[in-house]
């Protein structure tokens, strides 16, 4: 930092993967894939979405943000990761570090958010069937996604302007793969307290309660369709929603594991492989699990090749 008061701390170094020199390569490539297939495979989801009128519905609104910021969310992280691997140089600046910070927790509230508004249009859709287009209109699934952008930001704000105003006296080697904000709060040397209180606070408006409305709107789809039970239904919803909740639990399990179990629980190793499930993995399954699983988007899938092909004959 350029103040004095604060710390003369100007660059970090990021120890990275705690994998052997040996297996650089080996993870280099895989990591540089799994990248490269959330990129490609969630803008694939994206211009699906925006060719095919039949998928303008409120359900493939919202995938269509999520795609966006899965792509977002995997590349505040893996990139620089990506180039520490291959160049062995792991510094980033000061400045560097607490954007990537900030990024960071906007994305993942961001999704925390979105992955909500997917499990209520499911909600509204499987137990109001006759009244889903009244309830799902335009106007609410856009206010849903502007206020997920606003309390994503607002939150992710307040812990960037508070790791800003943290010392770092001479502790400079972060023991993660990025600027994670529990690793910088361990080497701070000044009081931290209000920062890990704001991580208790924002973390329970951002991530539990998001978390509490998925289980009650699942409780209550599974409810619903007990009360008139039939094969089909229950298939079709148990396929939906046993799709939706398993990346549910791994996004959500590894972060309450990391950010809100008892410290003896969270050591350095547990923490980034946490990190990488639900920063690296979990962006790269959704358009598998959400779409591509999906018979409207498979339709929409087939109907884009075919043009390919007769445009180019």
């Amino acid at each position: 930092m350029r103040s004095e008061n604060h710390s003369s701390v100007s660059t970090f170094l990021l120890l990275g993967l705690p994998i052997w020199p040996e297996h650089q390569g080996a993870f280099f490539a895989l990591f540089l894939a799994m990248y490269l297939t959330t990129v490609l495979g969630n803008l694939l989801i994206i211009l699906l979405i925006r060719l095919d009128s039949r998928l303008h519905t409120p359900m493939y609104f919202f995938l269509s943000h999520l795609a966006f910021t899965d792509i977002s969310f995997s590349s505040v992280t893996v990139p620089k990761m990506l180039i520490n691997m291959k160049s062995q140089r792991q510094s980033i600046t000061y400045e560097g570090c607490i954007s990537q910070t900030y990024f960071f927790i906007f994305f993942a509230d961001l999704d925390s958010f979105l992955i909500t508004s997917m499990a209520y249009d499911r909600y509204v859709a499987i137990c109001y069937p006759l009244h889903y287009t009244t309830i799902m209109s335009q106007s609410l699934c856009g206010m849903l996604v502007a206020v997920s952008w606003v309390i994503a930001s607002a939150c992710a704000l307040l812990h960037t302007l508070l790791l800003a105003h943290l010392v770092f006296c001479a502790e400079y080697i972060v023991p993660h793969f990025f600027c994670d904000l529990g690793a910088m709060l361990k080497l701070s040397c000044s009081e931290t307290s209000l920062n890990q209180l704001a991580i208790f606070t924002a973390g329970l408006a951002a991530i539990m309660l998001p978390f509490l409305c998925i289980l009650i709107s699942y409780g209550r789809i599974g409810f619903t369709i007990l009360q008139a039970p039939s094969t089909k239904g229950i298939c079709k919803a148990l396929s939906t929603c046993g799709s939706h909740l398993s990346v549910v639990i791994l996004y959500y399990g590894a972060i309450i594991g990391l950010y809100f179990l008892p410290p003896p629980n969270n050591t350095s190793g547990n923490n980034i492989i946490a990190s990488v499930m639900y920063s690296v993995v979990t962006p790269m399954l959704n358009p598998f699990i959400y779409s591509l699983r999906n018979k409207d988007m498979k339709r929409a899938l087939r109907k884009l090749l075919s043009k390919k092909t007769h445009s180019s004959s």
